[in-house]
């Protein structure tokens, strides 16, 4: 975790999150979601952490869902589509103030592909 705050190549920490249980809404998971100006980066795992990254610039759509668990106890599992060949779905599960975060990863996602110049049509094929 240290090796990512020194790394400027990552961009800025923008906010970070965790999985947690879906009941209580306890983050007693090995699962964290950090956000920075240009990507979103999964860690996972205790003892083989696994490091997945999503650049900001290639996500395509962000849905939001709460089941009734979820809903009692200030939950919600956000959803992404994205060019990325490794990982084009990601749910991020379980996370607190899920309307905030997907609102910030919304924000992040328009703001670094205005930075890019990147258009949907690039994305579609069309020019």
């Amino acid at each position: 975790m240290s090796d990512f705050k020194e790394s400027s190549a990552s961009g800025r920490l923008i906010t970070q999150e965790r999985k947690r249980l879906a009941f209580f809404g306890l983050p007693f998971t090995f699962t964290k979601y950090l956000l920075t100006e240009k990507k979103l980066i999964v860690y996972s795992g205790f003892f083989t952490t696994t490091e997945e990254e999503i650049l900001l610039y290639r996500v395509l759509d962000i849905s939001r869902k709460r089941n009734l668990f979820q809903k009692m106890f200030g939950l919600g599992t956000i959803t992404l589509s994205s060019q990325d060949k490794s990982m084009p779905v990601l749910e991020i599960k379980n996370v607190k103030n899920s309307n905030d975060f997907k609102n910030i990863l919304s924000e992040q996602v328009e703001c670094e592909k205005k930075r890019m110049n990147v258009r949907a049509g690039e994305f579609m094929g069309v020019s």
